[in-house]
């Protein structure tokens, strides 16, 4: 097989649509339950009250690769005796679903909405207190489904000296156990790979006994209850009722007496003669059983002590990524120290490249059509060059380095739950870091990454964040006239619209809300053989798409210039720039050259108004709202170029009409608002 080039086994059938299987996630409080589903759920699970006793339950779609899983977050549970009224309503669903079998179908407050029984159930398990959930698991494997543990806080775990060995405790149970820290999201591709493998080969837990000696006490009970009239009335594993009448359930032992009122008496009496050989009650002798066998388990697949220097400085580093309160800090120090190298590699590599060609191209001013012609597309190319070479190639290359070396997608996973509050997930956080350096690759960075609602509604915002074109100009002008404040304030306004938008977004293009599995690969030295690779495949466009798209248009507006269109140009545009905006007519036509790109725009309202120093002719007011405009207006044409390859032709329109209508929406908004406060200010 040639080098680079790996398989990957596909299942004859995939596990989705009507296929998949219902899982459900059980366990004691506290045991991180709710964590593992967050790691796991969609940006807007659908939150459920469908338990008739009201107990509230979550449940989303999750894709796990090419197949999909149908996840439930379940009320949490301590045991399956002794059951409270909530308990035992929870263990009707996990038995029965709504399908409740004939002893159960006289009761009078039944299933109001449909509840599939789960297929699989994934317990998790608080790996600092094992031999207490090692008894809940035992209760669970008499159930008659496929079981799997999620070992969850081995973390924690291993800073308290213990050690837990997951080979042996599944071999042990006879189940798959997966260790996981699901507040990080380690472990849990694993965990769900593990669950769908178990739905499709329904492989049931292993058979687990009382001691011999309980065994021989309860077989004249097994012997009563070995009758197909009374597995079909219960409809639940032989082994489970057993134990469940046997340590004297009031609901099943109820149930018993009113559907086989002649077989009561004889049970009663199968557990008085049991008892009679024992020291103590039946009950109490299973519990302690119970309890004996958990512990044997956990004394062998455990120990105390040793050495923990293996992995130290990963799980170092995890903890500063994906610690759920500090983790934000360290990825916001991970981006920050990103714009940081790519602006300050920016000024260097634009003074080396764009710099001086453009100094070369201004000496160039020819007359006729020709000439202007040449011109455009000299411009058209050094404006290519001024935007790959500085900004995009460093930051593009450096997010591909991040991403092979495991940092990014502990990235991705920490702000997943921001990114859940505009209804999209933390993968997109990526490309939404390399649309501050150019929308281009970060919307075909969307498109690889991304499918269904998620990759329309992230390109559709995508033409809201600011680029390195328009972050130049709001930090040239805004910087020299609006000062430190306004600046800051146009990007806090700036991330303020992405918000609303993203909301807005979310709830226009509804469909079911899928959630996806993040994975959290283990850390690696980058192979920079495949950094180049991926650099490529995620800026070929600007040399396939966007290069002719940019000398064309370019092309187009210098000849508008040439023939004097430019007058027509802005008397045309002047209900937005004069009447809207309250801006001169003269900046028309630098407004609509935005469209090639943005940095021509500032270039050409220096040429509009015959000066670079622009406050005579424009007061703070003016210039804060073009900038806020020119913020939010139509992406550039190398922009719409990659959504009409993305999104369709469709959407890609609606995206110009969107940042349009937001654009003079908000700039209008804003003009309106420093009009009263200068009129108010003293």
């Amino acid at each position: 097989m040639a080098a680079g080039i790996s398989t990957i086994a596909v299942p004859r059938q995939l596990l989705r649509g009507e296929r998949r299987p219902r899982v459900a996630l059980v366990g004691r409080l506290r045991t991180g339950k709710s964590s593992l589903f967050l790691a796991a759920s969609s940006a807007a699970p659908q939150q459920e009250t469908r338990l008739h006793d009201g107990q509230p339950y979550d449940e989303c779609l999750v894709d796990v690769g090419l197949e999909q899983i149908s996840l439930l977050d379940l009320p949490s549970i301590d045991s399956l005796h002794s059951l409270n009224p909530r308990d035992r309503v929870l263990l009707k669903y996990l038995l029965w679903g709504d399908r409740w079998p004939p002893v159960a179908a006289h009761e009078a407050e039944r299933p109001a909405v449909a509840f599939r029984s789960p297929d699989v159930l994934v317990q998790v398990v608080d790996a600092t207190a094992l031999q207490r959930d090692l008894e809940l698991s035992l209760e669970l494997s008499l159930l008659g489904k496929p079981l799997v543990i999620a070992l969850n806080r081995v973390d924690e775990a291993r800073r308290k000296g213990l050690y837990i060995n997951t080979r042996a405790l599944s071999e042990r149970l006879g189940v798959p156990v997966v260790a996981t820290v699901a507040h990080m999201g380690l472990g849990v591709a694993e965990l769900f790979a593990a669950t769908l493998a178990a739905a499709r080969d329904r492989t049931l837990p292993q058979r687990t006994a009382p001691n011999v000696h309980l065994g021989t006490t309860l077989k004249p009970l097994r012997a009563l209850l070995a009758r197909p009239d009374v597995e079909q009335a219960f409809r639940v594993p032989w082994r489970f009722l057993l134990m469940q009448l046997a340590e004297n359930d009031d609901y099943f032992l109820q149930e018993l007496g009113g559907h086989f009122p002649h077989l009561l008496p004889q049970v009663l009496a199968a557990r008085v003669a049991a008892e009679a050989h024992l020291p103590r009650s039946l009950s109490d002798e299973l519990h302690a059983d119970r309890h004996h066998r958990a512990a044997l388990i956990f004394e062998n697949v455990t120990r105390f002590g040793g050495a923990a220097d293996a992995g130290r400085w990963q799980r170092f580093l995890d903890g500063l990524f994906l610690h759920p309160q500090g983790g934000l800090i360290g990825c916001l120090t991970v981006f920050a120290l990103v714009l940081v190298v790519v602006f300050k590699l920016s000024t260097t590599l634009d003074a080396w490249t764009a710099a001086p060609l453009m100094e070369w191209a201004q000496e160039w001013q020819p007359t006729s059509t020709a000439g202007v012609v040449g011109r455009a597309v000299s411009d058209g190319l050094i404006g290519l060059i001024g935007i790959a070479i500085p900004y995009m190639l460093p930051l593009v290359l450096l997010l591909v380095a991040l991403e092979e070396s495991g940092i990014m997608h502990r990235v991705a996973f920490v702000v997943d739950r921001g990114f859940h509050r505009i209804g999209l997930h933390g993968a997109v956080a990526a490309p939404f870091l390399v649309g501050l350096g150019c929308n281009v690759p970060a919307i075909s960075m969307v498109a690889a990454t991304t499918a269904g609602k998620d990759r329309l509604v992230a390109t559709l915002l995508m033409a809201f964040v600011p680029c390195s074109a328009r972050s130049a100009i709001i930090l040239a002008m805004g910087g020299k006239y609006l000062g430190g404040l306004g600046v800051l304030a146009i990007f806090a306004l700036t991330l303020v619209v992405l918000a609303l938008l993203g909301r807005l977004l979310a709830s226009l293009y509804k469909e079911v809300a899928v959630g996806m599995i993040q994975e959290i690969p283990p850390y690696a030295l980058p192979r920079w053989n495949a950094v180049l690779a991926k650099t490529w495949q995620r800026t070929r466009d600007i040399v396939t798409i966007v290069t002719p798209l940019l000398v064309a248009g370019s092309v187009l507006l210098a000849l508008l210039t040439h023939f004097g269109a430019d007058q027509v140009i802005n008397i045309l545009l002047l209900p937005i720039t004069s009447w809207w905006l309250g801006l001169p007519a003269l900046l028309g036509v630098p407004i609509l050259f935005g469209v090639l790109r943005k940095e021509l725009s500032l270039l050409m309202v220096y040429q509009a108004l015959g000066t670079m120093d622009i406050v005579p002719l424009l007061d703070w007011l003016q210039i804060a709202t073009f900038l806020v405009f020119l913020t939010f207006y139509v992406p550039c044409v190398s922009t719409f170029a990659v959504m009409l390859r993305n999104i369709g032709w469709r959407q890609a329109c609606f995206s110009i009409g969107l940042s349009v209508g937001v654009a003079l929406l908000v700039s209008g908004v804003v003009r309106l608002l420093l009009e009263a406060w200068r009129s108010f200010a003293p």
